[in-house]
């Protein structure tokens, strides 16, 4: 029976509901589903790095073995024998970080949401690279934060920059690594600087690292957290070297901090998959990712130097990119007259997708800039999608 009412709901939604914001690339991947669109728009691994017969083998066995464990309730903090994994494979001879640490998350995106929980209220002074990663940028913004640029270069995030905004702020919020969205990786020597600067100021460091194991030359910068773990945060996914689909991250923190995190995610979701965590356990427990990245390094290599090449040969006078080593993206800045977001609709109409930069600033963004991502696209479309790209932008010059 359907009630009449002539009184309907009239919403009254919290404030911070009203700071929510539709991820501008998840709207793009909507249009991105039609096969016939040359997408360099999503930042989604390739399928043909999944690792499908691994992960088939690995839930037979945990189901098989351990089935009524899996399937069950588990810990806030996560799987203890998976969070003894990653606490040992980021220990150092001079920094050791202990499970206690670990807190297992449902994506690295949930640790950004937990963070922003915990470290900031309304006001609060949020320290992010410029241009940032959007997902980290909306995250945070359901708290309200006062987001403060610090200044970056060719070479990423500029440390000497820090201390002019610091004052006040909760965290300074950085990817050393291959950067979403430039591609661009911080120097030892920066890295070095940046955790000194931020131990110096007393400032907490969030070093989140998704793309750390995608070195095309196969060796990754020294983590951060191994310089001062006392005062970086660091949060690392599954997600770039296993699947998405699993939706599994982690934050490592401070032990104070990992306590705090550990009380939210229990407001939040009680805990992560058991199942999830055992299974990747499972896989990886015997050195299988030493095998598998490297396959992972060598396809996204190959598909980066084509995209590299076409807009080499393409790409008008004018037009500049980075040149990553490593990671899924490669950042393009346009002469300041070409607006990327009309150029997005230009470009769909030829049936090529790519991110315009505009979504990645916090503050002041340049509309001139947009990011490109090769890891899902054949050559043969990398090509072809960057000759479209290129006669667009020719035609504006």
């Amino acid at each position: 029976m359907k009630i009449e009412n002539p009184n309907p709901i009239q919403w009254q939604f919290a404030q911070r509901a009203e700071q929510l914001q539709a991820s501008f690339i998840r709207e793009i991947l909507k249009i991105t589903q039609q096969p016939e669109i040359i997408s360099f728009a999503g930042g989604l691994p390739s399928p043909l790095t999944f690792p499908v017969d691994e992960m088939k083998v690995a839930y037979d066995k945990v189901l098989t073995n351990n089935g009524k464990v899996a399937l069950q309730y588990g810990p806030t903090d996560g799987y203890t024998p998976l969070r003894q994994w990653i606490a040992d494979s980021l220990s150092t001879g001079g920094a050791r970080i202990l499970p206690e640490q670990v807190l297992m998350t449902s994506g690295s995106q949930q640790a950004l949401d937990l963070l922003g929980k915990v470290l900031i209220d309304e006001g609060s002074r949020v320290l992010v690279e410029t241009p940032s990663y959007l997902g980290a940028l909306q995250a945070f913004s359901v708290y309200l934060p006062e987001f403060k640029s610090v200044d970056t270069d060719d070479h990423g995030l500029v440390p000497s920059s820090i201390a002019a905004v610091a004052q006040g702020a909760r965290l300074l919020y950085s990817l050393p690594n291959f950067q979403n969205p430039t591609g661009r990786s911080l120097s030892f020597e920066r890295r070095q600087e940046l955790v000194e600067t931020c131990a110096r100021l007393g400032l907490p460091l969030i070093e989140d690292d998704p793309y750390g194991s995608l070195s095309y030359k196969g060796e990754p910068l020294p983590k951060m957290v191994a310089m001062n773990p006392d005062g970086v945060i660091y949060m690392g996914s599954f997600s770039k070297v296993l699947t998405p689909g699993i939706r599994l991250g982690y934050v490592v923190a401070p032990l104070p901090l990992a306590r705090r995190l550990e009380l939210a995610k229990q407001a939040a979701d009680l805990h992560t998959s058991q199942l999830t965590q055992m299974v990747v356990h499972e896989v990886i427990k015997d050195g299988f990712l030493d095998q598998h990245i490297p396959k992972i390094r060598a396809l996204y290599g190959d598909q980066c130097q084509v995209m590299l090449d076409a807009m080499a040969q393409h790409f008008p006078a004018g037009v500049e990119w980075t040149k990553p080593e490593g990671g899924m993206f490669i950042w393009v800045t346009l002469p300041k007259h070409i607006d990327a977001m009309k150029l997005l609709d230009e470009a769909i109409a030829q049936k090529v997708a790519f991110v315009p930069g505009s979504p990645f600033y916090a503050n002041e963004p340049a509309t001139n800039t947009l990011r490109l991502s090769f890891v899902t696209v054949p050559p043969e479309r990398i090509r072809h999608g960057i000759e479209i790209l290129g006669k667009l932008i020719a035609a504006k010059l």
